[in-house]
């Protein structure tokens, strides 16, 4: 009996560790109040299109130093060009890291601290309305202290508690904030004007990356929701290793024959063209 009721807990426990390993590796311990803030404290003054790519593509990490390298060698490229490279090089990250390659000085940001990286998205996924009410903490502070307002780049829209958007002014276009969160979230000292607390690099141009999550970026503040090209972006800890994102765009080639296609045709045509010739000649023997 008692052979039996060891073999029968052995099961058990080899079912249960089956299952364990099935699941992946337990989610890290939730991170509180404060040290959400500090953690968003970077970030948080990103207009809420750029601050939905970066919180996305937090999740997937392991894509940032290789996807930062990349932006870094072809920072160069714009608009359409930088998509079509995007295309050429058939970039295999997901669309939500895709979609910051406009953006090289983020993801150098992200790569150089691959630590606060992870952080980030491993909260994301286990603590989403957790990160984004801490955004808001930050945002009324940059706010009450006077850093936080519109200006020619931005609109600040308060919606009430808890819901303080940053939408651009123009949609196509997208400035990356620079600021010091050890001055834009604390009082300002005497005779410190607020509008240098913070600076914007140029305008990036995003239309020609509707295809990556650039069509209609938007954060849900009181429902807790990210919204990524019209749909709910859901990824988290349970669903991290198998969950692909549904894109309304669909993501394809930009239109336009590439030089190297010109060539081989004209080649085709001129060969065609000799074959052609070649044939007639040979008619007028017979």
């Amino acid at each position: 009996m008692q052979v039996k009721s060891a073999l029968w807990a052995s099961a058990v426990a080899g079912v249960l560790c089956t299952a364990m390993l099935a699941q992946g590796p337990p989610p890290p311990p939730p991170i509180g109040p404060q040290q959400l803030d500090n953690l968003v404290e970077r970030i948080a003054l990103y207009p809420d299109p750029l601050l939905a790519q970066v919180l996305t593509a937090s999740t997937y990490w392991n894509d940032i130093p290789g996807a930062a390298a990349w932006a870094n060698e072809h920072s160069s490229l714009h608009g359409d060009e930088l998509s079509r490279a995007v295309y050429d090089d058939n970039l295999s990250y997901d669309p939500s890291v895709l979609a910051l390659l406009p953006f090289p000085s983020v993801l150098d940001m992200m790569a150089r601290d691959p630590g606060w990286t992870q952080e980030l998205g491993n909260a994301v996924l286990t603590q989403r309305p957790d990160v984004m009410d801490a955004v808001q903490r930050m945002r009324q502070k940059a706010m009450d202290y006077g850093y936080l307002e519109s200006n020619a780049q931005y609109r600040v829209v308060a919606g009430g508690p808890g819901d303080i958007e940053i939408l651009p002014v123009n949609p196509g276009y997208v400035y990356v904030p620079y600021y010091d969160p050890r001055v834009v979230f604390f009082p300002r000292r005497p005779g410190f004007f607020a509008g240098v607390g913070i600076t914007f690099g140029p305008g990036i141009f995003v239309g020609a990356f509707a295809p990556f999550g650039w069509a209609g970026p938007v954060l849900g503040w009181r429902s807790h929701e990210i919204i990524i090209d019209h749909r709910p972006w859901a990824r988290s800890w349970v669903n991290r290793d198998r969950y692909v994102h549904s894109y309304a765009v669909p993501v394809r080639r930009p239109e336009g024959p590439r030089v190297e296609r010109h060539e081989v045709r004209r080649e085709e045509h001129h060969e065609g063209r000799r074959a052609e010739h070649r044939g007639d000649h040979h008619g007028d023997h017979h």
